[in-house]
């Protein structure tokens, strides 16, 4: 009995070894462990990337796992604590790598950092690059111009511009959405603004992108929100303008927007149900995936951020990155390999740059893709049509100065709070400023 337990703890050993270092002696391969951030795109990378890859390279077995939505850090703190953990996992900016600073990897080296057009979009840690951004995205109100036009055609409407172009600041938004809101029938819609959802994990919305153009104002860069102690939330009043206009003009009312998902928000858009939501590009898979869409390609269209906030008629919408790659430091040097090996090949081989473009629809940041190679959906296209507007300063993306989740988090139940009638806005502001506070304390900003 003792010489067979003696065996057993030999084998077990063995097995947690070989799984440990992300390799598997039965079946000859390594293991390439990437836990994805994007559950909009989870079934590309099963169904495409992963066969695509190991056809190509059949030393490898690539494992992708997809955290729940807005659950990512603590999936990420989980699966790192398990005997297999991830080789290639996403960090939000500074935060994030402050977050993982005990794991990621020295990146220099890489095939898949040399891949990278401006090097300065790399992220540092003590002297060594440990992150590598690998899609530009662009968010703001989307609108479906076709319901635009309709609105414009009306002959009672309540404005005097002509085109959903011709919006270039709050107030102008805000006539026009609270007119069509009394032509709901007459436009065949339900709601102006898509549900302004508060479902747990579809906060984010409004806790990391509404509050860009706020952060913005206050701080004006990543590097000094990311250093910042305190937040006033100067443009609080702001924020609340746009808002409470999805709020009072939504398919839902305020009383059920926690039981709705930013999924059902895209799909009511995609329904023809709603005019306008707000998202980013990467929706467009959503939208043009959506059973009975109904939405045209070319009446797909981006408005920014407008809340009123000095200067935002020559601002374009939010213009950034916050999707980094990171590599595990503790995996093995065959995992590692691997992991180099299958970022190279998605960003820069023939068979998956087309991937990349087409079914992943990344805008990305690398040399060996060309002006033309960019996604053929509507929403990329309207990103570069932002980017490249005359007179118009994109919004960068300063969220990821945000000290922590616990911030969002606060701050999103705050609003709940407020939407349901328990909290005046002054409080919202109050937790918000002293959230950040705390937060940045435990941090040690």
């Amino acid at each position: 009995m003792r010489k067979a337990l003696t065996f057993l703890l030999i084998a077990l050993i063995a097995v947690t070894s070989v799984f440990a270092n992300g390799s598997s002696e039965s079946s000859g391969k390594t293991e390439v462990y990437f836990l994805n951030f994007k559950p909009e795109i989870a079934d590309v990378y099963t169904n495409v990337v992963e066969p695509a890859f190991e056809a190509a390279y059949p030393q490898y077995d690539l494992k992708v796992v997809t955290a729940a939505s807005n659950q990512y850090q603590q999936t990420l703190m989980s699966e790192l604590s398990k005997s297999a953990p991830p080789v290639i996992f996403q960090v939000n900016g500074p935060v994030g790598i402050s977050e993982n600073v005990n794991t990621v990897a020295p990146l220099q080296d890489t095939d898949f950092y040399n891949l990278l057009a401006d090097k300065s979009l790399a992220l540092s840690l003590d002297g060594n690059i440990v992150a590598v951004p690998y899609a530009v995205e662009g968010y703001g109100i989307i609108y479906n111009d076709s319901i635009m036009r309709k609105y414009f055609a009306l002959p009672d409407k309540a404005v005097s511009i002509s085109s959903a172009e011709e919006i270039t600041n709050f107030d102008t938004l805000k006539a026009v959405v609270e007119d069509m809101s009394k032509h709901l029938d007459e436009l065949g819609i339900q709601g102006v603004f898509a549900s302004t959802s508060f479902m747990p994990g579809s906060e984010w919305r409004w806790t990391t992108h509404l509050v860009n153009p706020a952060l913005v104002a206050e701080f004006g860069d990543l590097a000094t929100a990311s250093a910042a102690k305190t937040f006033e939330f100067a443009a609080g009043e702001n924020f609340k303008n746009l808002f409470d206009l999805y709020l009072n003009n939504s398919i839902t009312a305020k009383g059920m927007v926690g039981s709705r998902g930013d999924a059902d928000s895209m799909a009511e858009f995609a329904l023809g149900q709603v005019a306008m939501v707000q998202n980013g590009n990467w929706a467009a898979a959503q939208i043009l995936g959506t059973q009975g869409n109904v939405v045209a390609d070319e009446d797909i269209k981006f408005l920014p951020l407008y809340m009123g906030i000095d200067g935002e008629e020559n601002q374009g919408i939010c213009i950034g990155t916050e999707n980094y790659l990171a590599f595990n430091k503790n995996a093995s040097p065959e995992a590692l390999e691997g992991a180099d090996t299958f970022l190279t090949w998605l960003f820069s081989s023939d068979e998956g740059k087309p991937i990349v473009t087409n079914d992943l629809m990344f805008i990305t940041p690398f040399a060996s893709f060309t002006a033309d190679e960019v996604p053929n959906d509507p929403l990329a296209r309207q990103v570069n049509i932002w980017m490249n507007k005359d007179g118009i300063t994109s919004v960068p993306w300063v969220f990821g100065g945000i000290p922590s989740e616990q911030w969002k988090a606060d701050f999103a139940q705050a609003m709940l709070e407020y939407i349901n009638g328990r909290y005046t806005w002054d409080q919202v502001t109050q937790v918000a400023i002293d959230a950040w506070a705390r937060e940045a304390e435990i941090y040690g900003r």
